[in-house]
């Protein structure tokens, strides 16, 4: 509860309840989800839906599949009924969301799907003795896939320029990786607050430098296409 990414105001449940989104995580991989549609075409409908069905899925399914799921409980004993419920309820939505879309003319969006759906268990539930629970499966599910699920939503392709798109979004997350871990072990040792203030900074400036880029790469494509 003394993340950075968790409100300092409200009641105890209300912060329980932003802080499980880890909000600044989900914003990342919802923008590279962003990033890949909108170097399609740009069709804002489809990149608010493309949007929406990562947040449900990894801002609150995934996130809370972790929380009951994991062998670590950072967030307490949560009512697992009830957890399990929320969570399959906003991954159905989800579903229901791309699977319009894919009958639609997004056929790609199944085998996409289907991976983030495996990744989606395999990872949060330690599925297979945690064999999944690793840096490759991290950077290939919330790295990778979303920026071509931004894709085939627009085009039902996947472009150079989304494959370029998608390296970048793959080196971000595992610098994501690389500082997150170090900054969880040091907030759980009581480290040094200088260098746990460091990391945090980093992790800070990360979310909002996507954040921004996204922003930055919607107005430019936008402008450009209503030049032509």
């Amino acid at each position: 509860m003394s993340e950075w990414f968790v409100p300092k105001f409200g009641p105890e449940k209300f912060r329980l309840g932003v802080g499980i989104l880890f909000l600044p995580y989900t914003s990342i991989v919802t923008c590279f989800a962003a990033l890949g549609a909108i170097s399609g075409q740009l069709e804002l409908e489809r990149i608010i839906a493309i949007c929406l069905i990562y947040f449900l899925a990894l801002g609150v399914s995934a996130h809370l599949l972790d929380a009951v799921g994991g062998k670590t409980k950072p967030w307490g004993e949560l009512p697992k009924r009830r957890t399990w419920i929320i969570s399959m309820s906003s991954l159905g939505v989800a579903f229901a969301i791309g699977i319009y879309y894919a009958f639609l003319d997004s056929l790609l969006l199944f085998p996409i799907g289907i991976l983030e759906g495996f990744f989606l268990f395999a990872y949060n539930l330690e599925w297979f003795d945690g064999k999944f629970h690793n840096k490759a499966s991290t950077v290939f599910s919330w790295g990778i896939l979303p920026v071509f699920a931004g894709s085939a939503i627009q085009t039902n392709l996947i472009s150079t320029e989304t494959v370029l798109i998608s390296g970048i979004t793959a080196t971000i997350t595992y610098a994501l990786i690389r500082e997150s871990r170090p900054y969880k072990i040091l907030k759980q040792n009581n480290a040094d607050e200088n260098a746990v203030s460091r990391k945090e900074l980093f992790l800070k400036l990360l979310t909002a430098g996507v954040v921004l880029a996204t922003l930055v790469f919607f107005i430019v494509r936008y402008y450009n296409l209503n030049l032509v």
